[in-house]
């Protein structure tokens, strides 16, 4: 979440296999009986984020790192997004998981508050240099039922979970040196050094999703929102967009957008991601 050039990874990190809750172009309504879908698709998301790491004991306290919106990925190590979808009837079940691991540069500590000592802000002047390493695993599994189809489209309530899996570590080179509540004879925080954290985010969802037609054409547009909490104050996702239907499935393009609101003592305090979709779905 801190790093510069995200979008570039972005890129190669979500075109391969998947179906995403909002990223599968849909049918008029839902067929008898069993049916499938997978969709290959590509998302640039924009990425901004605050993170907070926690201290070494010794010094106690944290740090804020902060991602401006303008940074992406710069350099990817892997991915992998794969998903899919079953329905029988107006009942369905949809996953949905994504692994990214990338290196990122231009991280910045906007904030340090070490106990005994209170909040000190650092500012941009400050950093020398910042680079970090970002491990996410996002997993969606939500069960959904057709509450409504016809000629017009469908609209589908869903309800489940998604989780969010998050691996970071931040090398910094300050110009600067804050000392502790012992001062000189105790620890301090400054020069170059590394920060890390884990954070594991659960949260239940609730949301709808589906289609309107325009008119008799194979064009309609396709809608998705969730919104949930549970270790998150608040998480949602949304999007929108316009599609193509064919025989063997369709084709979509839109706009996704992804948010977490967390706080606290998280390692991850927020984030969002945010970009253009391109769709192809096959169903059998």
């Amino acid at each position: 979440m801190t790093s510069n050039n995200w979008k570039a990874g972005a890129v190669a990190a979500l075109f391969t296999l998947g179906l995403s809750t909002g990223a599968a172009a849909q049918q008029h309504g839902p067929r008898p009986g069993w049916s499938f879908e997978v969709a290959p698709y590509l998302w640039l998301p924009t990425i901004s984020g605050n993170l907070r790491y926690d201290l070494p004991p010794a010094l106690g306290g944290s740090a804020n790192v902060k991602a401006d919106a303008g940074d992406y990925f710069e350099q990817l190590n892997a991915a992998l997004l794969l998903a899919a979808m079953v329905r029988y009837d107006r009942f369905t079940l949809m996953t949905d998981i994504m692994y990214v691991s990338a290196d990122a540069g231009s991280s910045r500590v906007q904030a340090l508050d070490i106990v005994g000592v209170g909040r000190n802000p650092v500012s941009s002047t400050a950093n020398a240099s910042g680079e970090s390493n970002l491990k996410m695993t996002l997993w969606t599994l939500a069960g959904g039922y057709t509450l409504a189809a016809g000629a017009w489209g469908n609209i589908d309530a869903l309800a489940g979970f998604r989780y969010l899996g998050v691996e970071a570590r931040t090398d910094y080179n300050l110009t600067v040196t804050l000392q502790g509540p012992r001062g000189n004879a105790g620890p301090s925080f400054g020069g170059a050094g590394r920060l890390s954290g884990t954070d594991d985010i659960w949260n239940g969802i609730v949301g709808v999703r589906g289609q309107i037609n325009i008119g008799a054409s194979s064009f309609f547009v396709p809608y998705y929102l969730d919104i949930g909490g549970g270790d998150s104050n608040l998480t949602w996702q949304g999007f929108t967009g316009i599609g193509y239907r064919t025989g063997w499935g369709g084709v979509q393009l839109g706009w996704r957008h992804l948010s977490y609101d967390q706080g606290g003592r998280s390692l991850v305090q927020d984030v969002t991601m945010s970009g253009a979709y391109l769709a192809v779905n096959a169903r059998f």
